[in-house]
């Protein structure tokens, strides 16, 4: 571990993304974990995170006040909106960066957190992936060439264990996309289709949902022609990769000036 290694802690410790943080730190030469939390009456309050995790004895018990942790650079967050929010309030009254993975947030609690954060550099995105987030750029670039003559469907599947539908990466693959055709998202978007339903709309953009069994993360937006069909596809097989991008956020952030980036701004993208 270098002496200079970046300080993090990692709320919502004990879950499947919390578990996959901590080992993915632990792994890190230049990064060290100093913190980790869960939610009040959790059974792993007191456990060694390290260990939790399956991994090696880090000496960072999980706890549920996030005051009674040391000092860190960076909070990664993978939780719930409203637990989101409360922790941004203490990462703003501390300096601290945040790395936001979190989603499900409406309107409104968008907007409080880039309020509270404004004081901090913060990172938000709908998904961590590398290869997502060059899905997103691919998306956004198609549905510009392509424009409204080929209908556009945007395809999710996840575990039986996720609370959000359609899932927060679905909605920002809609958003690249509606983004490249010059429109608002919420102007065209097709979220449930039932019974007689009449013909497609030119320009909306449809969504379908699959909930089921184990399935880490499948997403795939589908342009179609009478003539051709083109699909841009990602399957996630191991939430390790959702981890390694977060930690890299994380990475990124220190040392940047106060302000509201993404997955984007990490990986390059938006100067290209």
């Amino acid at each position: 571990m270098a002496m200079n290694a970046l300080r993090i802690i990692v709320t919502g410790a004990s879950g499947r993304m919390g578990r996959m943080l901590v080992r993915t730190i632990a792994d890190s030469p230049a990064c060290r974990l100093t913190g980790a939390t869960e939610r009040a009456g959790s059974a792993s309050l007191g456990r060694d995170a390290g260990e939790l995790a399956g991994g090696g004895t880090l000496g960072v018990r999980i706890v549920d006040d996030l005051a009674a942790c040391p000092p860190a650079d960076v909070m990664i967050d993978f939780t719930t909106p409203q637990a989101t929010l409360a922790h941004a309030e203490h990462a703003a009254s501390q300096g601290m960066a945040m790395v936001i993975g979190t989603t499900g947030f409406d309107a409104n609690q968008v907007a409080r957190l880039r309020e509270v954060l404004g004081p901090v550099p913060t990172v938000m995105a709908a998904n961590y992936s590398v290869g997502v987030n060059l899905m997103l750029e691919l998306v956004r670039r198609t549905a510009g060439i392509l424009g409204d003559d080929y209908d556009a469907e945007i395809f999710e599947a996840h575990h039986r264990h996720k609370v959000d539908a359609p899932s927060g990466t679905a909605l920002a693959i809609g958003r690249a996309l509606a983004e490249g055709r010059g429109v608002v998202l919420d102007d065209v978007a097709v979220y449930v289709r039932e019974g007689i339903t009449g013909e497609r709309k030119p320009g909306s953009i449809g969504f379908s949902v699959v909930r089921g069994g184990n399935i880490i993360g499948e997403h795939k937006a589908m342009f179609i022609a009478e003539e051709e069909r083109i699909e841009i596809h990602h399957v996630a097989a191991d939430r390790a990769v959702f981890a390694k991008g977060a930690v890299r956020a994380a990475r990124w952030l220190n040392g940047r000036r106060p302000g509201w980036y993404s997955m984007r701004d990490v990986l390059g993208l938006a100067e290209v």
